[in-house]
């Protein structure tokens, strides 16, 4: 089957379920207008009183740095960030807890109801629950989030993010920046689930985790097509196979999903998945990216998630949607999270639409040094990642690394289109690369993995990973990993009307729409498709899907004003998987 989304309206911002794999019928949204207060860190000010003076009002989950939120103020590192909003159960809501979850909040917050702190968090991109049964009371309840957020911190991931905005870093982020919302769950209520699929096998196996102070058995399993139930299973186990022989597999050009739904005793979870394997093949002595067993080429764009008033967070979740329908309509199969982990539904879209994901990791540690992460891969030059002093010097910050990147993987592992990560890119907080890849490959054994994209390679990975933009893409396949070119192009085009500023930052400047679009083409077929055709180039990534503030180098504007001939795209796009496939051929 394929979904299809469901948008909803009203007054409340992004108000459809935030996590579409893990859906109760019991939901409460806290998105839109709270109060809210920065202050210094250091004053006296406790924001849990309900007498204390607030500054204005905030809409959530839009940070405050951003148009969207109404307030337009970026908080300082020493300051504290306030939320706070009143809040009343609806009639017959709560079963026997209520659950308080945040999509993500940025940086670390402290999160207290009627006053009583009833849980805390670190990192500014993963998902959090907390169970607030304890601190509620009749009637209104008071909820207040007091967040800290350091752009310049070396132990927590911070993305692009930077308080003096410019070039490829941008305006930082702080506070709520993902979806709000409540959920009643009964005693002994699932907590989370893995998914993993075999498409070669077609099974499903179903690995469970429950909250463990009540009574949670028989579980129950029914797996649907439509209206039509394929598999329903009652088990006692924490972890189930399921055979699911007449499931379709999910594949790009048809990206077929299937429901499911969890009964955890009084619990139920509404959930999807789909079929399908990533792996890599052996094609007449090269290394290729397959798709279920079957070769594929991997054509994307760098998408580094930002939006013109919304910053981190979409104006709408219809607009997350749309861009990537846009992206698959050009004839693209893939899109590389770049340095950002989206909300859940943002994963769903490309789950539904068939578009591949590369997900990066959240890049972090001390400042970067421009020799090191800028000449040193021009002059191919790869140094010791093990040298902590240069790359990683802060043990605080490379065991937070690897908390995050173990959170990133758990959050993203039943998204159906993910097929590689990233963990680090451009030596950006590299250490240690071979190790991370081994201890995340042991983790997740189903997704391939670009262990160090673009230059500061250690040798290991699925990818051999090369990022061109100041001279011709030359490339010679070592057929020991598959060949992929992770980062090019960067040709930019500021459109009069739809620019963010008078800056304009890019690789290789143009003056009008024919200029770029006649560069865009020499690119792919005089560089990108013969390399397809000699040396088994199996990905690439052009640089980039929008523009982003300063930078003009997208295909699209800030606002998602296309610059080119769409049809032009496409054409490319269709001869690029000609190409590849006629190479493969050669060897069938």
């Amino acid at each position: 089957m394929i979904f299809q989304p469901n948008f909803l309206s009203g007054e409340t911002p992004l108000l459809e379920y935030p996590r579409p794999q893990f859906q109760r019928d019991s939901y409460v949204s806290l998105n839109g207008v709270w109060e809210y207060a920065i202050k210094k860190t250091s004053e006296a000010f406790d924001g849990n009183e309900i007498g204390a003076k607030y500054d204005g009002e905030i809409v959530v989950p839009y940070s405050p740095e951003s148009k969207l939120s109404g307030v337009e103020r970026q908080p300082k590192k020493d300051e504290t960030l306030f939320y706070r909003r009143l809040f009343s159960l609806p009639e017959n809501f709560q079963k026997d807890k209520v659950l308080l979850n945040f999509g993500a909040v940025d940086q670390v917050c402290k999160v207290f109801v009627n006053g009583k702190c009833v849980g805390e968090h670190e990192g500014g991109y993963l998902p959090f629950t907390i169970d607030i049964t304890p601190a509620l009371q009749a009637g209104k309840n008071l909820l207040t989030v007091a967040v800290q957020d350091d752009a310049d911190t070396e132990i927590y991931g911070r993305g692009k993010q930077r308080y003096k905005r410019g070039g490829i870093w941008y305006t930082a982020t702080s506070g709520i920046w993902q979806s709000v919302w409540l959920e009643s769950v009964p005693s002994g209520y699932l907590e989370s689930m893995r998914l993993t699929p075999c498409a070669a096998e077609k099974t499903l196996r179903v690995q469970l985790e429950t909250e463990t102070n009540g009574e949670v058995n028989p579980f129950k399993i029914v797996v649907k097509d439509g209206e039509t139930v394929l598999e329903e299973k009652t088990f006692s186990e924490k972890e189930i196979t399921l055979y699911l022989p007449n499931c379709k597999l999910w594949t790009t050009e048809n990206p077929e999903l299937y429901s499911l739904t969890v009964y955890c005793g009084e619990d139920k979870v509404e959930s999807y998945f789909g079929l399908r394997d990533f792996s890599r093949v052996e094609v007449g002595g090269f290394q290729l990216f397959a798709l279920n067993g079957k070769p594929i080429f991997h054509n994307g764009l760098l998408d580094q998630g930002y939006w013109h008033e919304g910053l981190y967070t979409p104006p709408t979740n219809r607009a997350m949607f749309e861009e990537v329908q846009a992206v698959k309509r050009l004839g693209f199969n893939m899109l590389r999270k770049h340095i950002k982990i989206e909300p859940a539904l943002w994963y769903y879209y490309c789950d539904i639409s068939g578009v591949l994901v590369w997900q990066d990791f959240i890049n972090g540690g001390g400042a970067y040094k421009p020799l090191r992460i800028m000449l040193a891969p021009f002059i191919n030059l790869h140094l010791n990642d093990g040298n902590y002093a240069s790359m990683r010097r802060s043990e605080a910050s490379r065991e937070w690394f690897y908390k995050e990147a173990f959170g990133t993987v758990d959050t993203l592992y039943n998204c159906v289109s993910l097929c590689l990560f990233t963990p680090f890119n451009e030596a950006w907080g590299q250490f240690d690369a071979l190790k991370t890849w081994e201890m995340m490959k042991a983790y997740d054994p189903t997704r391939l993995y670009d262990h160090a994209s673009g230059w500061q390679d250690m040798g290991g990975g699925d990818v051999c990973s090369k990022h061109i933009y100041f001279r011709k893409a030359k490339l010679k396949n070592d057929k020991k990993r598959v060949l992929a070119l992770t980062e090019f192009g960067g040709y930019s085009l500021a459109v009069k009307g739809h620019t963010f500023s008078g800056k304009k930052f890019g690789y290789k400047s143009f003056q009008n729409a024919d200029s770029l679009l006649a560069a865009y083409e020499k690119l792919y077929y005089t560089e990108i498709l013969p390399q397809i055709q000699t040396q088994g180039l199996c990905g690439t990534v052009y640089t980039e899907l929008t523009d982003i503030e300063d930078e003009v180098n997208g295909l699209f504007t800030f606002d998602r004003v296309l610059k080119i001939d769409g049809e032009k795209i496409r054409k490319i796009n269709a001869d690029l998987y000609a190409a590849f496939d006629s190479f493969v051929g050669k060897f069938q």
